[in-house]
């Protein structure tokens, strides 16, 4: 079970247990309009089932190709949906001393199994260095910070994104 391929796998089983803590074990809704604008016209459930699907079918585009590029786009992906999003769980329940639904599966689930994940990925390969990683954490926290800021076509424009840079990526002499 420590091979990347088999780790990516639980990228969305854990995000569907998040998504349970954050919905219907507590109210993250309701906690979130409360420090927060409400700039996210989309359901919980629909943006749920569009991040679940996007994951999937990243997922499935590693097993099938199983290159670098797709690698950096897994990875990335979970960096903006999973990683960021616990940073934001644990930094925002002490900063406004207030119990953020979805700080437990953070913790105890996405940062873990993200941990395993990218190491997996240096072992096999598909990420060659820590600048390399760093990029790729980077583009995934903006992201995410971006998504937070300004709404769901952040969603469109960084599958969009994704499907140029694995292109190029493969084109290039670093693939």
């Amino acid at each position: 079970m420590d091979k990347f391929k088999n780790l990516i796998v639980l990228g969305p089983l854990i995000y569907a247990f998040h998504h349970f803590e954050e919905m219907i074990i507590f109210n993250f809704r309701e906690w979130r309009l409360r420090y927060f604008l409400d700039n996210n016209p989309i359901s919980t459930e629909a943006v749920l089932c569009l991040l679940i699907s996007l994951i999937l079918i990243f997922v499935i585009i590693h097993l099938i190709k199983n290159n670098r590029a797709s690698a950096h786009i897994v990875i990335c992906f979970l960096m903006t949906t999973q990683v960021a999003n616990a940073f934001f769980h644990i930094f925002f329940s002490f900063y406004y001393l207030d119990f953020s639904p979805g700080t437990i599966t953070a913790i105890l689930l996405y940062l873990p199994i993200n941990y395993f994940i990218i190491r997996a990925a240096f072992k096999e390969g598909f990420l060659k260095n820590r600048l390399e990683l760093g990029i790729v954490v980077f583009v995934g926290l903006m992201t995410f910070v971006i998504f937070e800021m300004i709404g769901p076509i952040v969603i469109l424009l960084s599958t969009l994104t994704s499907v140029v840079y694995y292109i190029m990526l493969n084109k290039s002499k670093y693939a």
